[in-house]
């Protein structure tokens, strides 16, 4: 029966027979589209956390100026432009319209910022401690400005000092055109050569170094130290400094955390070098390739420089405002540690730990000693040095129970006046007196993996799932409603908790009714997150087990905080609900800020199936981003039509399936290959995608080679349809398929007789990155058989979480926003799908046999017994009229 199949298929063949295209060389072409594709999607990512931290600020709890919108903005447009370039040139420039539209919404963008602008910049070279707040955050930093504002509007004591404003920053590299000559040496960087990243960084830091500073800023800085030397120490030795950077944008989305540099107790004959040093460090190889790839300019993170007098301190550390791990815990943290507060932090020394009631006296609830055997303290001829702790103070407290309300009295004036609860460096000086070293928001939202176990589940309620990140905090209490398919969303009752497979950004339209979020998958910088920020829900993504483990109609207790999910109300987690006013909102440049934003956060292209899904309803950089993203999916998955044409370069696999394999690697996706090699085995094969879909092709239960059962019905259609039917009514497709691969892509195109299968897979370490489509189409049976087949594999893909369409014998899925294994393991179920469904078409004689298959499969039963075929009654009369 198979040789009269095979036999038939070849006199169809050869009736079918078309002149073949000229063999060309397409490997380079493979290559350089799959540059563009990377490029964007590097973009998407990058323009998503951007979205992210402007979310952040528009909470209002952290200090911004004009600087850091200017330059937000400008990273937006930035990455929205190399998005839609990218597609451009991807798909043959089928986009060149894309540019109007990103033109039309920078547009917007401008004319806020250009009504937002300051008419001035800094009037000085160096401001006193006693002239700054938060307003002048664009001209001396965020750290100078907190200091600032601690001194002047909360009025807590803060080391004596003074900022080098970024006026000077700005007069020293124009002067002696420095700012050319560094433009020079940037010609010779390559962004993608990490060796000419270090070797032109190093050559420029050497430049600054060398450099001279202009008289009247060296005079500026000296005359400010000995102002500080007089204030501090009228009539002793001069005293020590340390030099802070307090670039724009430091501590936020902006720069890398930490990588600017801070020196400690400089003397005023180094006062000077020490700030170039401080300078210098904005041309640190990774601040360098972190702003080439953000594409932030040199001009718009001008760096701002804190000279503050060199607390000798006998002790130091850090507190919260409240408990950073433990939500319920609303109370005073304070670690300490002997000497200067970097041992606090750093893991050198265990600290002390003391937890501080909020209450009027407050009471002290625990004390937690620990040996403290070395500190590190300020040398005096300049520099630190670690020293030995007396045996006799290495087990002592830092603190006395005055100190200790003392400082929990400071935490909760930070914390009044900033309207968040705050993360405050402290340091005690020799004689006793306490001082604030800095203050910043505490981020209670940030590391719950690391910090969740820290925090204990509220005893007496059944804990049903723990872990996920939170793309919004905050708790939700309500009945647990499934959605499994788009039409669940209109059954959603208010004030339901969603429960999803994966994360939507169609789940907008229920936001506003619903107390919570929680999936199984997603990202915390994805779409659904922005929206779900937006709105002010709590939500949990990636949790991996939220559709088992909560029952659907089951009242249930989100908190995003800590991660966990409650059986039932949990009225302990209920009162952390808590609105407080931000004081940053009201202020001229939250409001710049918030128009700004308008065109760049909201997202309104929710689903690519809408009749606007298009660039015309593209309002904000967010439209634009996901329109593009979604487009590149298409164009990606036309990459296996040009593979169709037998490029040379190609290696043939050599793996025990029935597929005349070959493999095009666009680097790194294949490992030993001997020069002039024509084949290719499984082993050699690195690609992480490509490398799951074969493990799930050569599953050695469907690695058989026995002959398929044949319905004696099914073959006479097979026969009928080629032998029949008029040329346009079937295709035949080329018999060589083909796999275009890297590390983490795959571009799979099976085109075996009378069907195809594309499969397009990126597999990496950026969640929002990974996606899986699939499409399989044709067959050589008939069209009610080969819809069957379809459908077979639709209720599959269904189950395995695909996003899926049906439309005649064609089938196109796709899942997107997974973790790595997860996509790994989608693609193996994937491989064994693509074996099992082969030449099933000619099979699908009965409509039981459509979910018999389907449940077969997902079962793990891949012998495909006779009686899934076997026809109904109700199948038989459509069999008999249509023979």
């Amino acid at each position: 029966m198979v040789e009269t199949l095979n036999l038939f298929r070849e006199i169809w063949s050869r009736w079918k027979a078309r002149k073949g295209r000229p063999i060309q060389e397409v490997s380079e072409v493979f290559r350089f589209k799959y540059t563009c594709f990377r490029d964007l999607l590097d973009s998407n990512s990058q323009l998503l956390q951007i979205i992210t931290d402007l979310e952040e600020k528009l909470k209002g709890e952290q200090i911004f100026g004009m600087a850091y919108i200017r330059a937000q903005a400008a990273r937006a447009a930035f990455h929205a432009f190399r998005m839609v370039k990218n597609l451009d040139v991807l798909s043959g420039h089928r986009y060149t319209h894309l540019y109007a539209v990103l033109d039309r919404i920078n547009a917007g963008i401008k004319a806020e910022l250009e009504a937002g602008r300051e008419e001035a910049g800094p009037p000085d070279l160096v401001l006193p401690y006693r002239d700054l707040t938060k307003d002048q955050v664009d001209w001396v930093g965020g750290k100078n400005a907190h200091l600032g504002e601690v001194l002047n509007r909360v009025k807590l004591p803060v080391p004596r000092g003074f900022a080098i404003t970024t006026r000077g920053c700005d007069l020293f590299f124009a002067h002696g055109e420095l700012r050319t000559e560094i433009n020079k040496l940037k010609l010779e960087l390559n962004p993608q050569d990490p060796e000419s990243i270090e070797e032109v960084s190093e050559a420029i830091q050497e430049l600054v170094l060398k450099a001279p500073l202009p008289p009247e800023l060296s005079q500026a800085i000296l005359a400010a130290y000995d102002e500080l030397s007089r204030e501090v120490r009228p009539l002793g030795p001069p005293p020590l400094v340390s030099l802070r950077s307090s670039a724009i944008g430091e501590d936020t989305a902006l720069s890398f955390a930490g990588q600017y540099l801070t020196v400690l107790n400089v003397p005023k004959a180094g006062l000077l070098a020490a700030y170039k040093r401080v300078l210098a460090s904005l041309y640190a190889p990774r601040a360098v390739a972190y702003r080439l790839h953000q594409g932030i300019r040199d001009e718009d993170a001008p760096m701002s420089v804190a000279c503050l007098e060199m607390v000798a301190a006998r002790a130091a550390g850090v507190m919260y405002s409240r408990h950073p791990y433990d939500r319920r815990a609303d109370e005073v943290v304070i670690t300490a540690v002997w000497g200067l507060g970097p041992y606090a932090v750093d893991g050198t020394v265990t600290p002390d730990t003391y937890r501080v009631a909020k209450d009027p006296d407050f009471t002290i609830l625990e004390k937690k000693i620990s040996p403290k055997p070395v500190k590190l303290v300020a040398a005096p001829e300049g520099g630190l040095q670690e020293v030995a702790v007396p045996p006799e103070e290495a087990l002592a407290p830092c603190l006395s129970e005055t100190q200790l309300r003392t400082l929990a009295g400071y935490a909760l004036r930070l914390e009044e006046h900033f309207q968040a609860p705050q993360d405050i460096e402290w340091a005690m000086t020799q004689g006793g007196r306490l001082l604030i070293l800095q203050t910043r928001p505490l981020k209670l939202e940030e590391d719950l993996g690391a910090k969740r176990c820290a925090e204990p589940p509220v005893p007496g309620y059944p804990l049903l799932l723990e872990g996920g990140e939170a793309a919004h905090p905050g708790v939700g209490v309500g009945p647990a409603f499934h959605v499994q398919k788009d039409e669940d969303l209109v059954k959603v009752p208010a004030g339901a908790v969603l429960v999803a497979r994966q994360s939507s950004p169609k789940f907008v339209l229920v936001m506003p009714r619903v107390r919570a979020i929680v999936t199984d998958a997603g990202s915390v910088a994805g779409h659904m997150a922005a929206v779900a920020r937006e709105f002010k829900v709590p939500s949990l993504l990636a949790t991996g087990t939220a559709t088992t483990a909560i029952p659907p109609g089951a009242e249930v207790t989100v908190d995003a905080y800590s991660g966990r999910v409650y059986l039932g109300t949990v009225p302990e987690l209920q009162n952390l609900q808590e609105e407080r006013k931000p004081h940053m909102q009201g202020t001229p440049v939250y409001e710049v800020l918030s128009r700004v934003a308008g065109y760049i956060v909201p997202l309104r292209l929710l689903d690519p199936k809408a009749p606007d899904f298009g660039p015309e309803a593209c309002r904000s950089l967010h439209d634009l981003g996901r329109l593009v993203h979604e487009y590149s999916y298409t164009e990606m998955f036309r990459i296996s039509d040009l593979a169709a044409h037998r490029g040379t370069g190609a290696l043939k696999l050599q793996v025990p399936i029935p597929l005349d394999l070959y493999v095009i690697d666009l680097g790194k996706g294949l490992t030993g290959v001997a020069p002039g090699a024509h084949t290719v085995t499984a082993e050699q094969i690195t690609s992480i995608p490509f490398r799951a879909l074969l493990k799930g092709m050569l599953h050695p239960d469907l690695a058989a080679r026995e002959p398929r059962p044949v319905e004696f019905g099914g073959l006479l259609s097979v026969m009928r349809e080629q032998l029949l039917s008029s040329p346009p009514t079937i295709d035949r497709f080329g018999d060589k398929s083909y796999a275009i691969i890297s590390e983490k892509y795959l571009n799979f195109s099976s085109r075996v007789g009378y069907h195809y299968g594309v499969l397009d897979a990126y597999c990496g370490a950026t969640v929002n990155k990974n996606y899986i489509t699939f499409a399989f189409k044709g067959g050589a049976a008939d069209d009610v058989r080969r819809n069957r087949r379809v459908r077979a594999i639709a209720l599959i893909l269904l189950a395995l979480d695909f996003a899926v369409d049906v439309k005649g014998d064609r089938v196109d899925a796709r899942l997107a926003k997974f973790p790595a294994p997860v996509i790994e393991e989608k693609l193996e179920l994937v491989g064994r799908l693509i074996q099992f469904t082969r030449q099933m078409d000619m099979l699908m004689v009965s409509e039981a046999s459509v979910e018999k298959v389907a449940e077969s499969f997902l079962k793990g039963n891949y012998k495909l017994e006779p009686e899934l075929f076997a026809p109904s009654p109700a199948d038989r009369p459509a069999e008999k009229g249509t023979a």
